[in-house]
């Protein structure tokens, strides 16, 4: 990444496409000198999942300073597509984000949005931080983590106080209010689940957030 000013990092959206176009047009966000780092799982469970991939899609052509990296429910996602896992996909809201692409009984997935699922990252190195979607392995080199930790682990790292060389900044797992502890910051705060979408700004350290009740 090329040194930029501030760095904004958004939780978990689950196709809350309003709270998302809310939340970035709360924040001072300059394309041309900051960053915009989402952690992933822009799909399943909300209302509009399609628009949250056209959002950050559009995003993306305008700054190069958008950085955009897998969630669990992307690689669920990908994995229905190649026709390896139909049922986690499924149940994990899976449906609301096939509703979000029908077109007139269709269901109809552009290929660029497939083509942005492939290309998300799986981490992200800034400065103090490493940024994950899920979390590591305590114990574990940060290069030498798994795909499935890095985006799926909960109770193993949540609870551990295992330092990592650098904080971690990750999602995945819901809290009512961003988790803050030595080694890590957790920014999903349960968007989908009627509570609020997050954003970090660094280095201020400096929280951003929308009411999910102000969409209801």
């Amino acid at each position: 990444m090329k040194k930029v000013e501030r760095s904004f990092i958004i939780g978990d959206i689950h196709g809350c496409l309003g709270m998302l176009k809310s939340l970035i047009n709360k924040i001072d966000w300059h394309p041309d000198r900051d960053s915009l780092i989402f952690l992933g799982d822009y799909i399943d469970r909300g209302e509009d999942s399609k628009g949250v991939i056209d959002l950050l899609i559009d995003l993306q052509s305008r700054s190069s300073n958008i950085h955009l990296l897998m969630g669990n429910h992307e690689d669920l996602f990908l994995k229905y597509l190649q026709g390896e896992d139909e049922v986690s996909f499924l149940l994990n809201g899976g449906d609301s984000t096939l509703r979000s692409y029908r077109i007139n009984g269709a269901i109809r997935i552009p290929i660029d949005h497939i083509s942005f699922i492939k290309s998300l990252k799986i981490m992200l190195e800034i400065d103090d931080y490493y940024i994950v979607h899920a979390g590591f392995k305590p114990g574990v080199a940060i290069r030498e983590q798994s795909q499935e930790d890095c985006l799926w682990i909960r109770e193993p790292f949540i609870f551990s106080e295992y330092d990592f060389g650098k904080r971690i900044i990750f999602g995945h797992t819901p809290f009512y209010l961003p988790l803050m502890m030595d080694n890590k910051i957790g920014l999903d705060t349960g968007a989908v689940y009627g509570n609020m979408l997050t954003c970090l700004e660094i280095p201020s350290m400096k929280f951003h957030s929308v009411e999910a009740s102000t969409f209801g």
